[in-house]
């Protein structure tokens, strides 16, 4: 996901040659609205094709695939669009502090050592994928994988691989790091952004057959429901009917905090660009690492105090409506056809990604972890902190957190893991 605001940098050009039928930002919010609110209506039919269909597929990811088609025919396009920008640096903190709101932190911590676990595994399948996809196409395209000096694929392939590790600014690192061609990092872009979002709709499809894989894993699932239960009982236990003094006040909470994270992370994070340089290898220069730490910390310390009341009166409700737009906003961001521009890389990248797929499916199996970590530690490794939460909502929006905390271990391994990454890449390529 950090790696879109790159990805539309490198392709404005392009845009400006090829814009979409609208790009009216306003008239673009209003369709991803109706989209939304006509997924809403759908789901929410209790008999009929509706309800048959809900069962095969879930709704979030419709919320997801619908505005991508649109992207694909050009109707709308996120390159011509501020709306993923504005949803990420704005409905994305907010969602995350009402979400963690009524976060029962303590429970939490007791799902135990599997979520970690199945997050390493994942960032593992990434290291090693990488080199194997090179080993895997050489046999069957050699051109595919082939290239000198800063055009060498291998070289952008690291950036991928700091992407889905940790996020654009290891990327960026591994740009830097490795001598990527500006060309070259820009179809490793669009290979990035491709990829992990093909990945995450699948990871949602998987949503909705969660018990099915849950019983072929053996997994025991007891803790994940626990914590569920429990958010469950408090928002029955607190839930009246909010008048819209309660609304504003659940607004101001969180919007408040928004704005507060905004400001220390602009503080943060160039005083330590300025006065510790070093601190970018672990993405601690980056402002947006930042306010998505501060708004999670923020919302787990309100979880602690009075504000937790909040959520009697919609607060992970409102928080979950701010989600939902950034879904659609992510969705937009993705055109079908940019796959068939180069193929080839295509392929290598979902090589990588189905190995990773793998790992996660044997370290799932072997240690019986739940699809719910499966799925969160995966998505926290490629998606990073704006992908992750969606995927953890998906199953409820009290799990919101984990995705946000494991997201946040891969800032920190980012850079290392996407080096020995390159380092086995660049062996496989010679």
């Amino acid at each position: 996901m950090f790696a879109l605001p790159i990805l539309l940098a490198a392709s404005e050009a392009d845009a400006v040659n090829n814009p979409p039928m609208i790009t009216n930002d306003a008239v673009v919010l209003g369709i991803l609205m109706v989209i939304l609110g006509f997924v809403f209506y759908t789901a929410d039919r209790p008999s009929g094709f509706w309800k048959t269909f809900y069962t095969f597929v879930p709704s979030l990811l419709l919320c997801y695939f619908l505005p991508s088609l649109l992207s694909t025919a050009g109707v709308i396009s996120g390159e011509h669009s501020r709306l993923y920008f504005v949803a990420s640096r704005y409905l994305l903190p907010t969602s995350l502090v009402l979400l963690t709101l009524s976060i029962d932190l303590p429970a939490i911590m007791r799902l135990g050592p599997k979520a970690g676990i199945m997050f390493l595994a994942g960032t593992v399948g990434i290291i090693l994928g990488g080199p194997l996809a090179i080993l895997v196409m050489s046999a069957i395209s050699p051109e595919t994988v082939g290239g000198a000096g800063p055009d060498a694929v291998w070289r952008g392939m690291t950036t991928v691989a700091g992407s889905w590790i940790g996020g654009g600014a290891n990327q960026t690192a591994m740009k830097e790091v490795f001598e990527v061609g500006d060309d070259l990092f820009s179809a490793m872009i669009a290979v990035d952004v491709i990829i992990a979002n093909i990945w995450m709709a699948v990871l949602l499809f998987g949503v909705g057959r969660a018990p099915r894989i849950d019983a072929f894993l053996q997994a025991d699932t007891s803790a994940i429901e626990h914590v569920r239960r429990r958010v469950e009982d408090y928002q029955a236990q607190v839930t009246r009917v909010p008048a819209l003094p309660d609304t504003m006040k659940v607004l101001g909470v969180g919007f408040g905090v928004t704005g507060i994270s905004h400001l220390l992370a602009d503080i943060i994070a160039p005083w330590l660009s300025a006065n510790a340089p070093a601190l970018e290898r672990y993405s601690l220069t980056s402002s947006f690492f930042w306010l998505v730490v501060i708004a999670t910390t923020a919302g787990l310390v309100l979880s602690a105090t009075r504000a937790r009341a909040l959520e009697g009166v919609g607060a992970s409700r409102i928080g979950s409506a701010l989600l939902y737009v950034l879904i659609a906003a992510v969705g937009m961001q993705m055109n079908l056809l940019a796959i068939s521009e180069n193929p080839g890389l295509f392929v290598v990248g979902a090589i990588w990604i189905g190995f990773h797929a793998v790992v996660l499916m044997v370290v799932a199996k072997l240690i019986r972890a739940p699809y719910f970590f499966l799925a969160v530690g995966s998505q926290a490794n490629v998606g990073g902190a704006a992908s992750a939460p969606i995927v953890a909502a998906a199953f409820h929006p009290a799990l919101t957190s984990v995705g946000v905390l494991l997201a946040v271990f891969g800032y920190a391994l980012g850079t290392y893991g996407a080096w020995l990454c390159g380092q086995l890449m660049r062996l496989a390529a010679t």
